[in-house]
């Protein structure tokens, strides 16, 4: 062979390599902003940088993948303080201060017809009304950009002073010149003791699993033990929590406690954690023995809750203030505890259900209260006669091992890209 050609072949090995090392790096450094990080390098956003990592706004902001921070300097912070809101009321006005779009200073200097309406984090909380968690952005003549709340009678109070930080497409952070102002997000927001969680629920989509909760005086009382120090709900729609309700009625009174504190978790879980926290979760009813748990997995932007029934999938947040949580699911997550896997495949007329015997003692959940009546553990004579489930170690092991970790797609593709760069290299 020529030293020419060996020349060239050399030449293209390089480029070749140098598309795979970038190819490398773009999967690696995909979704890798940090907005703490960011703000740390400018002083005078010091404050708004603090309390966006108080009020965990900050894990949600680095989850996104397209986001725009509009920016508030020490000064319009100290003016928000100055009213003493509460660290939820805080939460909520700088949830409404986060675009859930990418606008860079190019991008507002030329929008469309000259106004645009932006989701905000607030708007996505399912907690502002109507169009209260919505951001006017308007490009007046000479270059002056205005944003306001939409529900601001159309004032736009704040304006563009500068952009801090930009990853096209990905983040931008903005300065703008005071806070957004907004009613409803400066509203006093109750504390976790003052919380109606089933009132919240009964409001977006979950009356009948609320109106079912409420009627177990047992299982609520679980409930209000962990509210203040952490719980994490996932409460069935409507719909599919009605059509399962004849197999709810069919179990004897301890295990339909059990099968209520089943969909809550002693811990506050936001949905960034639960994206990243992939693997088995222990709930209200664990207790001992009688595991009751679930798997949680994520693909993208989708959480799904596996028991080996069956899946369920994460389909909307009621709720996301530290320390609770509530989220909607669009089935009823079914515990192997309680449920054998051939109540699926019955005809849909919904029959009754047999539950299994299940030693079920004072339940010790973590950051919990003592609750002031202990659960009595049931006797087999005290539950209606019930056929176990299959509980063999080979299923088990299935359940323990679809808890473990789970590979992120970038990083599969970063490690395949480098394997076939060192194979490609010898």
């Amino acid at each position: 062979m020529g030293k020419g050609k060996r020349n060239s072949m050399m030449g293209q090995r390089q480029h070749l390599l140098l598309l795979i090392f970038s190819l490398v790096l773009l999967f690696q450094t995909s979704n890798a902003h940090n907005i703490t990080r960011l703000l740390a390098k400018h002083p005078s956003l010091s404050t708004f940088n603090h309390y966006l990592t108080l009020t965990h706004l900050a894990q949600e902001i680095n989850r996104r993948t397209t986001i725009t921070v509009l920016a508030l300097d020490n000064a319009s912070m100290s003016s928000l303080l100055a009213k003493n809101p509460s660290i939820f009321t805080v939460k909520n006005i700088l949830s409404l201060h986060v675009l859930l779009d990418y606008f860079g200073a190019k991008k507002l200097h030329q929008i469309r017809d000259g106004t645009a309406l932006a989701a905000t984090m607030f708007q996505a909380t399912g907690v502002a009304p109507g169009v209260s968690g919505f951001v006017n952005i308007t490009d007046f003549k000479g270059g002056k950009v205005g944003f306001g709340p939409e529900d601001n009678d159309g004032n736009l109070n704040s304006f563009f002073v500068k952009s801090v930080e930009e990853l096209p497409y990905n983040i931008s952070v903005v300065q703008i010149s005071k806070a957004l102002p907004s009613a409803v997000a400066e509203a006093p927001t109750p504390g976790p003791s003052e919380l109606n969680i089933t009132g919240i629920m009964s409001s977006h989509g979950c009356k009948v699993f609320a109106d079912t909760l409420l009627e177990n005086h047992e299982a609520m009382g679980t409930y209000e033990d962990n509210v203040n120090g952490g719980l994490t709900v996932f409460c069935p729609l409507d719909d599919p929590f009605k059509a399962f309700l004849p197999k709810y009625k069919n179990l004897t009174a301890s295990k339909k406690a059990s099968f209520l504190e089943f969909f809550g978790v002693p811990v506050y879980q936001s949905l960034s954690m639960l994206k990243s926290n992939n693997g088995l979760m222990n709930t209200l009813a664990t207790d001992g023995a009688s595991k009751f748990d679930f798997t949680v997995q994520n693909e993208g932007e989708e959480v799904t809750l596996k028991t080996r029934i069956n899946t369920v999938k994460i389909t909307g947040t009621l709720l996301d203030e530290q320390p609770v949580a509530i989220y909607t699911i669009d089935k009823v997550l079914m515990p192997k505890e309680l449920f054998k896997a051939s109540a699926l495949s019955t005809a849909p007329a919904p029959a009754p259900e047999e539950a299994a015997d299940a030693p079920k003692g004072s339940k010790s959940k973590s950051k919990a209260k003592s609750k002031s009546k202990a659960k009595a553990a049931p006797t087999p004579d005290s539950d209606s006669p019930a056929e176990s489930p299959d509980e063999d170690p080979a299923d088990q092991l299935a359940d323990d091992e679809s808890g473990g970790m789970f590979w992120r797609a970038d990083r599969l593709a970063a490690f395949v890209l480098s394997l076939f760069l060192v194979f490609f290299l010898l």
